[in-house]
């Protein structure tokens, strides 16, 4: 069912954008009339924060399609299907129907929402506030809101919850104080497997074979065929707390920060987690980044969008750059982690990335380097999400 909160819809939408294009994306099976919706389906969209609202954008030529006024900061991710985006509010989570340019009824009430997470066909909302997890599958959003299961950490903390294709779930341990570890439930919610050797737990993902990583201060955590491993940082004050997974590859992308009192450390160097073999390498990409720069390519390859206005091709198995693709000028990144600054996502054999400076988003084709569409917007551009490739 569709809010009465429906999408604030610009009549000057086509002045809004100054648009170039040199390729196109596939089309979404879809239209607005079968959906109970007078706006038209808009293309694999990608959706733009920014202060007051979300841009919808098509994912192929990035023409602005739509847009939806809401006030607040507002973070996205993927729901997990090819038609919803969530948005973290003040209110909790909420559903956005992307495709259709409006906020649904749907709302998962949620005291500061934090990491939102999916794997294998499952969606998992982790609230901060409450300790609160709630699981479902996102393919059930289109006929409103889904059947969930929940579970509630014995504390509230800013963590993570990963449901399993065996059912298993992965949840952080911690307080409000102190994070301390992970716990692994079965589909039962018993305890099966806790390892708390992790301060300052923060973040996951999964990889290849199914095996969960979680960063540490001191290193990481990997969750393998029912065992907790340790992975030692090579630094004593040796920060992973933001990574991304891939399906193809048993290595994650990991952050790494070695200044346990900086203001703000801006790192040059990423971490590749084995989860094979327990080891933990770093590599200098001679640039720092941010949290919102890391993202895996379709064929495993580790990427990070650099300060250099570069993305940074690294193979996660020689542990080296392969190469770089020139996207922007050279930024910095501000001190404050909510305020606005080049983000990269990415989807299939594209890399979207936003740039503050320029208000700009760029498509850029990850298998020949090229920029292949750039959109220029009336708003500085924050976050940047899109619905999942179908």
């Amino acid at each position: 069912m569709r809010s009465p909160h429906r999408a604030a819809r610009s009549a000057a939408l086509a002045g809004l954008l100054t648009l170039s294009i040199a390729a196109s994306g596939c089309g979404t099976d879809d239209s607005g009339a079968e959906h109970g919706s007078e706006h038209p389906a808009i293309t694999d969209p990608i959706a733009v924060s920014y202060d007051g609202g979300i841009l919808l954008l098509d994912g192929a030529s990035l023409a602005i399609a739509d847009e939806v006024k809401l006030d607040g900061f507002l973070r996205l991710n993927p729901a997990g299907d090819d038609h919803h985006v969530m948005v973290s509010t003040k209110e909790g989570f909420r559903v956005l129907d992307a495709v259709h340019g409006e906020l649904t009824d749907t709302l998962f009430p949620a005291a500061d929402p934090g990491h939102v997470v999916r794997h294998a066909g499952r969606t998992v909302l982790f609230a901060d506030g409450t300790g609160e997890v709630t699981a479902f599958d996102p393919r059930q959003l289109e006929d409103g809101t889904p059947k969930t299961e929940t579970y509630k950490a014995a504390a509230p903390h800013h963590g993570v919850a990963i449901e399993l294709s065996t059912g298993e779930l992965v949840v952080t341990l911690g307080t409000e104080e102190k994070r301390t570890g992970i716990a692994v439930l079965d589909k039962n919610r018993k305890e099966i497997a806790r390892n708390e050797d992790c301060p300052g737990v923060h973040g996951e993902s999964a990889v290849q074979g199914e095996a969960v990583v979680v960063g540490c201060q001191t290193g990481a955590l990997v969750y393998r065929n029912g065992a907790i491993t340790k992975m030692t940082s090579p630094t004593p004050y040796g920060r992973i707390g933001n990574q991304s997974g891939s399906d193809v590859s048993p290595i994650a992308l990991g952050d790494y920060k070695q200044d346990k009192d900086a203001e703000l450390e801006r790192p040059h160097q990423v971490s590749l987690i084995d989860t094979r073999d327990g080891s933990l390498r770093l590599v200098d990409i001679g640039t720092s980044y941010t949290f919102r720069s890391l993202a895996r390519g379709p064929q495993g390859e580790a990427l990070i969008l650099g300060t250099d206005g570069r993305i940074h091709v690294v193979d996660p198995v020689a542990g080296k750059v392969t190469r770089t693709i020139p996207v922007t000028a050279p930024w910095e990144e501000p001190l404050r982690w909510q305020e606005p600054r080049p983000a990269l996502f990415v989807r299939g054999g594209d890399a979207y990335v936003s740039d503050t400076a320029t208000k700009t988003v760029r498509r850029i084709d990850l298998s020949t380097g090229a920029t292949t569409a750039t959109a220029t917007l009336p708003n500085t551009p924050n976050e940047l999400s899109g619905v999942t490739a179908h």
